[in-house]
């Protein structure tokens, strides 16, 4: 029998792609009270553009130095339990006393638009995420000790010292819980720490799966 000398040659390959477009992702900064997780990052939104911080809804009272549509959006906790029953968060959790919760629709639609949605959550409101959003990247942020969790509380100054010691005693417990992330940033040093956390998000970034392929 004669056989054709295509018969079982391999198939050509597809033709390469001329770029790739890096997809976007949620990425979940989680850590106990005064680990540092604010300042890293308003430091990675600063510095990178595909970078958009979610702003959280809380029944918290406004601090000081903080602005409404900013930092947080503040609402009262009658406004609050009517978003939650209306679907309108992505997670929510009661912390030291008040609620706090992640809206939806601006995580999905700014994911699908190729952004990396960050959200600076506490580690309750990091575990609802992870459940909600397997795929989402989650990083703990680490103080270098209690101590320094304690003096960097004490010097925002936004706090009343009941406060800061319910939220020292609850530290221990939250730390415990650095195995449930995929990555951990040790912040004993502002510089360092923020050069991994955006090594962290180029990283991810440059996941195969995650790459969109130009034409």
């Amino acid at each position: 029998m004669t056989v054709s000398a295509r018969e079982g040659a391999p198939r050509p390959a597809d033709p390469a792609p001329l770029g790739f477009t890096p997809g976007g992702f949620l990425l979940v900064i989680s850590g106990p009270s005064g680990a540092g997780k604010g300042t890293l990052v308003d430091r990675l939104v600063s510095t990178r553009p595909e970078c958009l911080f979610s702003i959280s809804s809380t029944t918290r009272p406004q601090r000081a130095k903080e602005q409404d549509g900013v930092q947080y959006e503040f609402v009262t906790r009658q406004e609050f339990e009517r978003r939650r029953s209306a679907g309108f968060f992505l997670e929510w959790a009661e912390v030291h006393g008040q609620l706090y919760g992640t809206p939806v629709r601006f995580v999905d639609d700014e994911v699908k638009r190729g952004r990396v949605v960050v959200l600076d959550v506490d580690v309750q409101g990091g575990a609802s995420v992870r459940r909600a959003r397997p795929d989402a990247v989650s990083v703990f942020i680490y103080p270098p000790s209690i101590d320094a969790l304690r003096q960097r509380l004490l010097h925002r100054a936004t706090d009343s010292a009941e406060v800061v010691e319910r939220r020292l005693k609850d530290a221990p417990g939250e730390l415990s819980q650095y195995r449930e992330y995929d990555y951990l940033v040790m912040n004993d040093d502002l510089e360092q720490a923020a050069r991994r956390l955006t090594n962290i998000v180029d990283a991810e970034r440059a996941r195969v799966r995650r790459l969109a392929e130009k034409s």
